[in-house]
C-alpha cells in the first residue's frame, strides 16, 4: 500500500507520524451543533398556556416511492481500505463525538442517510493516533477529482464521485453549512484532520473536507 502513495502523500503522511508520536493530546472536532453564531439551531415555538417550547426541525420532502433511507455502515475509500461507520451525535461539550478507533468513522446522525434525496451525508475519522498510528482517513490528505466512494448501509449501495477537495481553517469549518445541512444538492461529505500541528494551540490546524457526489442511485445491497 505504500508503494503506491506519490512523494505529496508520503511527506504529508510522515508529518502526520511525527504529531503522533509526540502528542498525547485528543483530537478536537467541531459539532454542526458547535455555537459559533453561523450555525443554525432549530426554531423553537412557545404555544399559548404551554410552558416547554416545542422544537420544530425541517426535513427535505421525499418523492412517492424512493427507497426509504438508511444510516451508512461502512465506507469503501480509493484505495481499496474498508472502514466502518456508525452513528453519532455531539457531546455537551459541543463536540462531534467521533469513534475512537481510527479504522472507524462517525455518520453525524442529523445528516442525510443512503437513499436520501437530498443533503449531505457527513462521515467523518481521526486521521492519526498516537497509540493507533495513522487512519485510513489519511489518505483523504491526496483525495482528487474522480475519486470514487462506495458506501453501504444496512440494505443499500451507493457510489459517490469526488467533486472538491478542500482544505477549511478548523475553527471556521463548521460554519460552511454546507458541509453537514440535510438539504440541498445530494452529496458525501467525508472529513479528517490536516497540518499543521500545533500542540500548543490544540493540536491539528486545518480539516481537509472532500465533497462526492452521486454516481449511482442507491441500489440493494447483493
Amino acid at each position: 500500500m505504500a508503494a503506491g502513495r506519490s512523494p505529496l502523500l508520503r511527506f504529508a503522511l510522515s508529518v502526520l507520524l511525527v504529531a503522533v508520536v509526540v502528542t498525547t493530546s485528543t483530537l478536537w472536532w467541531p459539532s454542526p451543533r458547535d455555537t459559533s453564531g453561523a450555525v443554525e439551531q432549530p426554531t423553537q415555538r412557545t404555544a399559548p398556556g404551554d410552558e416547554a417550547p416545542v422544537e420544530l426541525e425541517s426535513r427535505p420532502a421525499r418523492r412517492a416511492g424512493a427507497v426509504r433511507a438508511e444510516p451508512p455502515v461502512e465506507v469503501r475509500l480509493p484505495d481499496g481500505a474498508v472502514v466502518r461507520v456508525r452513528a453519532v451525535s455531539s457531546r455537551t461539550d459541543g463536540v462531534l463525538d467521533v469513534p475512537p478507533d481510527v479504522d472507524e468513522a462517525g455518520w453525524w446522525r442529523g445528516g442525510s442517510g443512503i437513499g436520501d434525496l437530498f443533503g449531505s451525508t457527513l462521515l467523518a475519522a481521526h486521521v492519526d493516533s498516537r497509540s493507533q498510528g495513522l487512519g485510513p482517513f489519511a489518505t483523504l490528505l491526496e483525495s482528487q477529482r474522480g475519486d470514487r466512494f462506495d458506501v453501504t448501509s444496512a440494505g443499500l449501495r451507493q457510489s459517490f464521485t469526488t467533486t472538491s477537495v478542500r482544505r477549511l481553517d478548523r475553527a471556521t469549518a463548521l460554519r460552511q453549512r454546507w458541509i453537514y445541512r440535510p438539504a440541498g444538492d445530494r452529496r458525501l461529505v467525508m472529513v479528517t484532520c490536516a497540518p499543521p500541528y500545533l500542540p500548543d494551540r490544540g493540536g491539528y490546524q486545518r480539516l481537509v473536507v472532500v465533497t462526492a457526489t452521486p454516481a449511482s442511485d442507491p441500489t440493494p445491497r447483493g
